[in-house]
């Protein structure tokens, strides 16, 4: 996955719009079924990030069953898989820490805030 780097003089806000820019250029797909709170508190927790996703049910379509259990080796949902350019990620279940430590990075050691 590609480095984040902070932004050095750049206001706040605009920091966090430019790191949502990053979001936008990245595919989420979220598996989920109908009564599964897990998958509710997953879509609850990507709108308040502001992340678009597409969401496919897997109790009403057998190809996303298919591709969640073959292609991306889950057997549970909510399954979310992240694409950004050629590389993937599967991240399955809900768990918020986990969430935020990979949609928000910490910032590496290079990106030191000059003074």
């Amino acid at each position: 996955m590609k480095q984040q780097r902070r932004l050095v003089g750049i206001q706040p806000e605009r920091e966090a719009r430019l790191a949502n820019q990053t979001h936008m250029a990245t595919r989420f797909l979220l598996f989920s079924q109908p009564g599964c709170l897990s998958c509710e508190l997953m879509k609850i927790f990507l709108e308040a990030k502001d992340i678009v996703f597409e969401e496919r049910d897997i109790s009403a379509d057998l190809e996303a069953r298919r591709a969640m259990t073959d292609d991306y080796d889950s057997d549970q949902t909510p399954t979310l898989v992240v694409f950004s350019g050629e590389n993937s990620d599967v991240i399955i279940g809900f768990d918020p820490v986990r969430l935020d430590q990979f949609l928000d990075p910490a910032p590496s050691s290079d990106s030191v805030q000059e003074s």
